[in-house]
């Protein structure tokens, strides 16, 4: 583990996901994940990594034992989290205070209690006491040889009911060594205008250099953090995606592409700012959480466009709906394909696909008709690119391209007296002038149709061994007569190097998971090169 030899300390941007982010619901992060965040993280250019707590857990403690022969950090510095001393004992003594020297690592923060309820309350001590912990615990530190911030918890809490006790923290902290004070929104109540009013008041009076540490639990954790940066501070506090306790804490990647597209601010390496996307659905994977849609900057909606109108702008220049150039985080601009679509959107998606409808308005239009009358009946192309891209061939070449000739299909399950089902599918298809019949059994009606579609056609199409059906997903429409409905299936697709989605509807879950099967397997062969069948 090594601290990057030179970093600019005039702002701090500090991540803690793997700790406060780690608090998170349905995440549960074992060392060899938090050391794969963490070189995440260090890759993405953050100052300061908070690796956890030290003493409190072994999981902690090992993760900064492995972490100083494993992490080889390049622009960020290694933090240890931990409490300020016990009521009535020396900080030289406090054990959970030794576990955050022999941790190794060379930035601490240490969590203060800033609220003189909480303080009377939960530590059970004196409010002088509780400044003298503070005091002796960061003096402690320092003579170590470590550098120490504060984070005064419950800070914006604690300043309403007893504003000058909460700013003697800050000003104690500081004269005792602390490099940073940061505010916490623990609670995560505040708002933007009273974020900035404190920090700004508390800067003045104190003279301490200030940091921000925002949970999201109004929705404004983010614009909080900005507020506490027009209002003075310097160090921000976030976590990847957003995770933390709760609804989560303020999400590093948007704070981030605001300080340095929005304030022109420079908080990361050269080039970093590119890898926002990647970085964000790389930690997603880690935690094993979908990433977001509609995150901004790094969701894949955060620069789509479905709206003909808008379409029609951006043929011209896309900045006239689009914040930023969505290659400046790592992200591409997407057009989606719908009932709203209109030539624009057709043109642009078109290219988007690599095929060039060659700015004909006649098959153009016969395109956004066939969208529209197709939408009507349940399909979909907003998250179905592939099917898109098929139908639209099938509109320039006069038929999509043809692998296989389907002559018929089945699928029988089987109720059996045990309460076990047995579910049988069987293929007849013609494909390179050769009839083959193909059986299989699955663990569902679809899951037996796949499998005996594949082992029809591997034979002919060895290409098809490395897909693997990714997700499927059904979802029931409105009936239109009667107690009549449809259905749409929507199903993903992988090859090992990528993924593709196609969708198919009838009027029950088989036949639209048939259609949505064809689909697959036909963007398979051409996705790998394959010259249709004559």
């Amino acid at each position: 583990m090594t601290a990057p030899s030179e970093l600019d300390d005039s702002f701090h941007v500090f991540d803690t996901t793997l700790r406060d982010g780690a608090q998170r619901e349905g995440i549960n992060l074992t060392v060899a994940d938090k050391l794969a965040i963490a070189r995440h993280l260090d890759d993405f250019g953050v100052g300061f990594i908070e690796g956890g707590w030290p003493g409190a857990n072994p999981r902690d403690t090992e993760f900064f034992a492995r972490a100083a022969k494993e992490l080889d950090l390049r622009n960020a510095a290694l933090v240890a989290f931990g409490a300020t001393r016990r009521a009535g004992a020396k900080a030289a003594d406090d054990p959970q205070v030794r576990a955050l020297l022999a941790s190794g690592a060379p930035v601490i923060t240490l969590v203060a209690k800033a609220h003189d309820r909480h303080v009377e309350l939960a530590l059970r001590t004196t409010l002088d006491e509780n400044l003298e912990m503070v005091r002796d615990t960061v003096a402690h530190l320092r003579a170590e040889g470590r550098r120490v911030f504060v984070d005064c918890e419950h800070f914006f809490d604690g300043y309403r009911a007893n504003p000058e006790y909460a700013k003697a923290v800050v000003r104690t902290a500081a004269e005792a060594g602390a490099d940073v004070v940061i505010l916490c929104d623990t609670n995560g109540g505040m708002l933007p205008a009273q974020i900035g009013a404190v920090v700004s008041t508390v800067l003045a009076d104190t003279g301490a250099r200030l940091g921000i540490h925002a949970q999201d639990d109004t929705g404004c954790a983010v614009a909080n953090t900005l507020a506490a940066v027009d209002a003075g501070a310097t160090h921000v506090q976030c976590t990847a995606n957003g995770y933390g306790e709760r609804v989560g804490n303020a999400n590093l990647f948007p704070v981030v592409a605001a300080l340095e597209l929005k304030y022109g601010k420079k908080v990361l390496p050269d080039g970093a700012l590119r890898e926002t996307t990647r970085i964000s659905h790389a930690i997603a994977e880690v935690v094993n959480l979908t990433p977001s849609t509609h995150q901004p900057y790094v969701g894949v909606s955060a620069f789509a466009h479905k709206a003909g109108l808008h379409a029609s702008a951006i043929k011209v220049d896309p900045d006239l709906y689009q914040h930023i150039d969505p290659e400046r985080v790592g992200n591409t601009m997407r057009m989606l394909v719908s009932d709203m679509a209109g030539r624009a959107s057709i043109e642009l998606k078109g290219r988007e696909l690599g095929v060039d409808l060659g700015g004909d308005r006649e098959l153009v239009g016969r395109v956004v008709e066939r969208v529209k009358e197709r939408e009507l009946r349940g399909y979909t192309y907003e998250a179905a690119d592939a099917s898109f891209e098929l139908l639209l061939r099938a509109e320039i070449q006069g038929a999509p391209p043809q692998y296989f000739d389907v002559e018929s299909w089945r699928a029988i399950v089987e109720d059996r007296p045990d309460g076990t089902h047995a579910n049988e599918a069987t293929v007849k298809l013609w494909a390179k002038g050769e009839r083959i019949v193909a059986t299989a059994e699955g663990n569902g009606p679809v899951n037996a149709l796949d499998r005996a579609l594949r082992v029809a056609l591997e034979k002919i199409y060895p290409q098809l061994a490395k897909l693997e059906l990714v997700d499927y997903k059904v979802r029931i429409l409105e009936g239109k007569h009667g107690t009549s409905s449809t259905t749409r299936v929507l199903i993903s697709t992988g090859d090992g190097a990528g993924e593709w989605s196609t969708v198919g509807v009838a009027e029950n879950v088989i036949a639209a998971s048939w259609q949505a099967l064809e689909d697959a397997y036909t963007y398979g062969l051409l996705r790998a090169g394959v010259e249709p069948a004559e």
